[in-house]
């Protein structure tokens, strides 16, 4: 079944720990039947399901998630409600809240005149929750606070609220075990009865989240993290009770309570440290989330009041003031002003908007006052398109994750079997004593982190997407970005993309013979010519008169002459435009410009040629131009080793003509529309792999069969919804500023793999004993423990330090 035909949904989950927590959930879900794809990114802490509703529905997959010992996080509003008389209102409301999907509870307390609603945001928003309600006849009061709070922020606050809390008492309680092991006061027995008391609060108060943890995944009929946390500590703590309780079958024998305990401290301390990490990863993205306005002004029934954001419908008449944020979509009908949209965009350059101009919402209007029609609100708005995009991004797997996946998949059950080896070989083959057999066990159990693998690759990339959306790169995918690093060639389609798009007057010359004109009258000669003219190279010649301030007449007489050019009367003047065989048809003399008409041909100009009463006058040269970073982004292209080359419909000669001004050596002229995807797969077959570069809306084939289309807005009229790059400036520099990106953030993924796989490969056999033989040092258990919380703690920072990319143009 295609994924078209199918539901897709968005949830927030909590209670993971490693890479195989994910494994289990997307495991379990996908064997249920109608799951097409189940994808789980234990970054963002999301899973995102695409499903077929005629055979599953919602609850069955969030039971299923809840069942295997997860928690899925349901967003909580509460709302103040207006024109209840009984209890039999509160059940209507009640009844239509229940009805609605992404509403999961909703209970109305009718003493309060309030109702609480647990929601998923990514399936209803708080406007839709409020229509809901004054649908049924009832009216919102609106409360100084009637907005929920971001539920994913506030569970990972109250989670990191939690480990502190834990992590105070495993350090209160472990200091004493400590001295009490390293300077006992009391004789033996008695000091281990009372380390006993200390560590056991610890082992199973503190360290109850692990054994949840445990528990989960032998109900999954899987291992993870917490299983071999909970095997190794709880070793320690049953032989030093065994030990405490028995003395006389463990004649002088040494406890492990410090041990169990300190292992319990540190653990906790790198669950914190990661927990901070993790927060500060997301935080370009949360910060694009936040970029949104709160309220807005609007005018209802020819008054102006102030209403939250949500509750703007389309259609509503805005009211903006200097340094106010412009809160949703819209089209200017009144008012002057300049917006900062660097928030959207990264321009630093406030952009003039006056009536008939498109305002985004969450930009700054900063100096006049304006007022517009909203068009788009909620989450069809640009931010929303952008904050989606940015989401959906971050949720998704690069293919290079797939190797930690698998090894994912293997790697606890044989960190089990390594550590029941390792201490079985040492106690029965080399003779080792119980307690060195034990410490065997216990390192190679606590110092294996199948963290850092997990959380490898999805970090790197949620730091890369946000990045990219801060300097107006949208990268769509982990795929994308990962392609973005095998790039071979680069394909710019000329026009629009590499040229500004529209025709613009580059040259003026005049005669130098008999009764020579001006520049400016010979712009007004060939105006008036054109000035009823369709044709993209005469609109040129008009836009260029009007802007210079010269009025435009009206021909007396035009007569336009096919394949030629026009001839017309003006303040009894004749005038002649067009090209050489007019002129010679016409008996005029244009040996004076002719080497001139040959060097502009060889630039890709179009030189027109104008006569005024059987004399020539001059040539007008018009270009479809550069845009102004062209050169600049090619020649970068170049530097970072690509192959750069340019595909055209023009003609061979004017193709080549661009191609030289942009620093461009292959062209691929003549091609038409259609056929521009079977150039990019033909260079494809050549063993090439290949970025498209186009506008996005006339190149969508070709992008779609690139290995990375790449599509150039202007501003915020970019269509999000091609390539798989969205480059929101109409600035080509940010096509080598997001290949510089991809590489940056691919370094990093890189850097955490190999950290994880290789302090995996050093440590185990470290703390298996391997090296004994050789040094005679044996691994603490405890600096196992601190290795592990290092391990994971190194891989999310070291993500974090992407954040300092600057462009290298």
């Amino acid at each position: 079944m295609s994924q078209r035909n199918g539901k897709r949904i968005v949830l927030n989950i909590s209670g993971m720990s490693c890479i195989n927590c994910v494994r289990a959930i997307e495991k379990s879900l996908s064997n249920l039947n109608g799951v097409i794809s189940a994808k789980v990114n234990l970054t963002t802490e999301k899973a995102v399901i695409d499903f077929d509703p005629t055979i599953l529905d919602q609850k069955t997959i969030e039971k299923t998630i809840v069942d295997i010992g997860y928690q899925v996080i349901h967003d909580q509003l509460s709302l103040q409600i207006g024109g209840m008389t009984c209890i039999n209102c509160a059940k209507s409301i009640e009844k239509a809240l229940r009805s609605k999907e992404g509403i999961y509870e909703a209970i109305v307390n009718f003493a309060a005149e309030k109702v609480n609603v647990e929601y998923n945001s990514e399936q209803i928003s708080v406007a839709g929750i409020k229509k809901v309600i004054q649908d049924v006849g009832y009216e919102i009061i609106e409360p100084k606070q009637g907005i929920s709070e971001d539920a994913e922020s506030l569970a990972r606050k109250r989670h990191i609220r939690q480990i502190k809390m834990l992590l105070a008492a495993s350090i209160a309680l472990t200091i004493p075990i400590m001295i009490l092991m390293w300077f006992p006061p009391l004789p033996m027995e008695q000091n281990n009865f009372v380390m006993f008391l200390l560590a056991t609060p610890v082992q199973f108060i503190v360290g109850w989240t692990f054994y949840v943890g445990a528990y989960r995944g032998l109900k999954n009929k899987t291992a993870n993290m917490d299983t071999l946390i909970v095997m190794g500590t709880s070793a320690a703590w049953i032989y030093s009770t065994a030990v405490t309780f028995m003395p006389s079958v463990f004649m002088n024998a040494m406890v492990f309570f410090d041990t169990s305990a300190m292992i319990m401290t540190f653990i906790l301390t790198g669950k914190l440290l990661d927990a901070i990490a993790k927060g500060r990863t997301s935080e370009a993205i949360r910060k694009i989330m936040g970029l949104r306005a709160k309220v807005a002004r609007v005018i209802r029934d020819n008054e102006e009041m102030e209403i939250p954001v949500e509750d703007v419908r389309v259609g509503d008449i805005v009211i903006v003031r200097p340094a106010e944020k412009i809160p949703v979509d819209g089209v200017v009908i009144d008012g002057y002003s300049a917006v900062d949209e660097k928030v959207i965009t990264g321009e630093s350059i406030p952009v003039e908007k006056q009536k008939g101009d498109q305002v985004v919402g969450a930009t700054i209007n900063k100096t006049g006052m304006l007022k517009f029609e909203a068009t788009k609100v909620g989450k069809d708005t640009f931010l929303a398109q952008i904050t989606k995009m940015v989401e959906d991004a971050t949720s998704s797997k690069a293919p290079i994750q797939r190797l930690a996946d698998i090894a994912a998949g293997y790697f606890v059950p044989t960190i089990i079997l390594i550590a029941t080896v390792s201490t079985l070989l040492w106690y029965f083959i080399l003779n080792a004593d119980l307690i060195f057999s034990l410490k065997v066990f216990i390192a190679v159990l606590v110092v294996a982190c199948p963290c850092a693998l997990g959380l490898a690759t999805p970090t790197a990339i949620m730091v890369g997407v946000g990045k990219g959306a801060e300097n107006g790169i949208l990268i769509k995918s982990g795929e994308a970005l990962e392609t973005i690093n095998k790039l071979k060639t680069v394909v710019f389609d000329k026009t629009g993309t590499l040229t500004k798009g529209e025709p613009e007057v580059t040259d003026i010359l005049t005669t130098q013979k008999s009764k020579p004109v001006s520049a400016e009258q010979l712009l007004k000669f060939a105006a008036v010519a054109e000035k009823n003219s369709e044709h993209p190279l005469g609109e040129a010649i008009v836009r260029k008169a009007l802007e210079n301030g010269i009025k435009i007449d009206d021909p007396e007489f035009f007569n336009a002459i096919p394949g030629q050019g026009v001839e017309v009367k003006n303040e009894e003047n004749t005038i002649l435009l067009g090209n050489r065989r007019l002129m010679e048809n016409s008996h005029i003399e244009i040996s004076e410009f002719e080497e001139k008409m040959t060097k502009f041909e060889e630039e890709g100009k179009t030189a027109i040629l104008i006569a005024v009463n059987g004399k020539i006058a001059g040539l007008i040269a018009v270009a479809d131009t550069l845009k102004e970073h062209s050169k600049k982004a090619v020649a970068s292209l170049k530097q970072m080793g690509l192959e750069v080359i340019m595909l055209s419909g023009d003609n061979e000669k004017t193709a080549k003509a661009i191609a030289n001004q942009a620093g461009i050596d292959q062209v691929l002229a003549e091609v038409l529309p259609s056929e521009k995807a079977k150039q990019i797969k033909l260079l494809q077959t050549q063993g090439k792999v290949v970025a498209m570069v186009g506008d996005g809306i006339n190149d969508a084939p070709a992008l779609a069969q690139a290995d990375v289309g790449i599509a150039v807005g202007s501003g915020t009229d970019v269509a999000v919804e091609t390539g798989d790059i969205v480059l929101i400036r109409n600035d080509l520099r940010d096509v080598a500023i997001a290949f510089q990106l991809g590489n940056a953030t691919m370094r990093k993924v890189k850097q955490n793999l190999f950290w994880a796989f290789f302090y995996n490969v050093a440590l185990v056999p470290l703390a298996a004993g391997a090296f004994y033989p050789i040094l005679g040092v044996l691994f603490d258990p405890v600096y196992a423990a601190i290795a592990m919380a290092t391990s994971s703690v190194t891989v999310v920072t070291n993500a974090s330090l992407l954040k300092r990319f600057r462009p290298k143009i």
